[in-house]
């Protein structure tokens, strides 16, 4: 099989800053939970968690802010504008996440 991609060779991901965000803190708070670990059945996997996850941290300067609760919810908000809260609840989501 002839790959585009070699096994050392980088991808981009790109997000905005507000899908970011929110990524990190789900991210941070998922990596603790019990549940999270067992829905992540490859042991390779995690080394791609790891480093999203390490690249958001350092890349979000708002993590570190004061009113970070304040920023996380509004960026939530934004995202579920965006997406239609019809698509939301098809998905099995909810408009308020944990944590705002």
């Amino acid at each position: 099989m002839d790959d585009a991609l070699g096994a050392g060779d980088d991808v981009t991901l790109r997000l905005t800053r507000d899908q970011a965000l929110v990524l990190s803190d789900w991210l941070d708070r998922m990596e603790g939970a019990d549940a999270f670990a067992r829905v992540v059945d490859d042991p390779a996997v995690w080394s791609a968690l790891h480093r999203i996850s390490g690249t958001l941290d350092k890349g979000l300067s708002e993590v570190f802010a004061p009113d970070y609760t304040e920023r996380l919810r509004a960026a939530r908000e934004r995202l579920v504008e965006e997406l239609g809260e019809e698509f939301v609840r098809e998905a099995g989501g909810k408009p308020d996440a944990p944590g705002t």
